[in-house]
């Protein structure tokens, strides 16, 4: 196992970078408080959004948010507060009311960094032996870092969330970082070379594309790395990133990783449902880390 990580972790250019606070805007509502955060993170300045309860009595559990896609270039972190017309409502104020500390980073090409198109990261990278997915990773492992270093943080119960690009980059990252302790991920779950086979691979963005992946691995290998640790997937059985017969096959080498604690594996998959979350995927997460962090 350790193998095939590192061996992931070579594929996808996995390198974080460093991580240093430069500053943070607080502003505290009637039951949670929001940070914007300026992190240097290797050479970039990134902007964070951050959501709080007001008054921890402790070191709290803490979530990595990563964003979607959606087309939503200008969006990025924002997310976490403003929500997106797939999610049922903004997660920010609802993981902070619940009692983690929860952070979302713009992407690469997402809010604050939108001043260069996707299609020109991803060439400029490519051309450079590196993926656009892999710098995404990087900076979701540096946020992590920073995560981990709050005071009001408890390091040993970080989770991770995602919907769409969001939930690739939440299970990849967990497949490679074991500091995740529990990843819930939403409406992006599917054999690579099943969709490819089915004509449907050409839904996802660029940004997705590593060389040389599918000649040693694919997605229910990479989340199988995760285990023993919680893992749960949703799913929407009429999404087109998500067809049934790549999830089946990408389920059927991620299940038999939990053979010895099947407790901590669970799929929620909801016929006809697009993509999009649901009150049922809603409930499912927020009970899934109230168990699990």
């Amino acid at each position: 196992m350790a193998n095939t990580r590192e061996r992931l972790i070579e594929l996808i250019g996995l390198d974080e970078p460093s991580v240093e606070l430069v500053s943070t805007d607080a502003i505290e509502h009637s039951t949670y408080a929001v940070e914007t955060l300026r992190l240097r993170i290797g050479d970039a300045e990134v902007r964070g959004i951050l959501t709080r309860p007001l008054h921890p009595s402790g070191p709290l559990p803490a979530i990595l948010y990563a964003h979607s896609h959606g087309g939503g270039y200008a969006i990025g972190a924002t997310e976490l507060l403003d929500g997106r017309e797939y999610l049922v409502d903004p997660l920010g104020p609802v993981f902070a009311h619940a009692g983690y500390v929860t952070l979302a980073i713009d992407m690469p090409v997402f809010g604050e960094r939108s001043n260069v198109s996707e299609s020109a990261a991803a060439k400029a990278l490519l051309w450079m032996g590196k993926s656009l997915f892999g710098q995404m990773l990087s900076e979701q492992a540096a946020a992590l870092t920073y995560l981990a270093s709050r005071d009001d943080v408890d390091a040993s119960r970080l989770g991770a969330f995602g919907i769409s690009m969001g939930s690739t980059l939440s299970y990849w990252l967990a497949a490679m970082d074991p500091r995740i302790k529990a990843v819930a991920h939403l409406c992006c779950f599917a054999d690579q070379r099943t969709m490819i086979e089915l004509g449907a691979h050409d839904g996802h963005g660029i940004y997705m594309m590593v060389p040389g992946l599918l000649a040693e691995t694919d997605a229910g290998a990479i989340a199988a790395l995760i285990a023993p640790r919680p893992q749960l997937v949703c799913i929407g059985e009429a999404d087109s990133l998500t067809p049934p017969l790549a999830v089946q096959r990408a389920w059927a080498e991620l299940e038999p990783a939990y053979a010895a604690s099947p407790q901590n594996l669970q799929l929620v998959s909801e016929p006809g449902i697009g993509h999009q979350e649901t009150p049922t995927s809603r409930f499912a997460m927020l009970a899934f880390f109230a168990r699990h962090l």
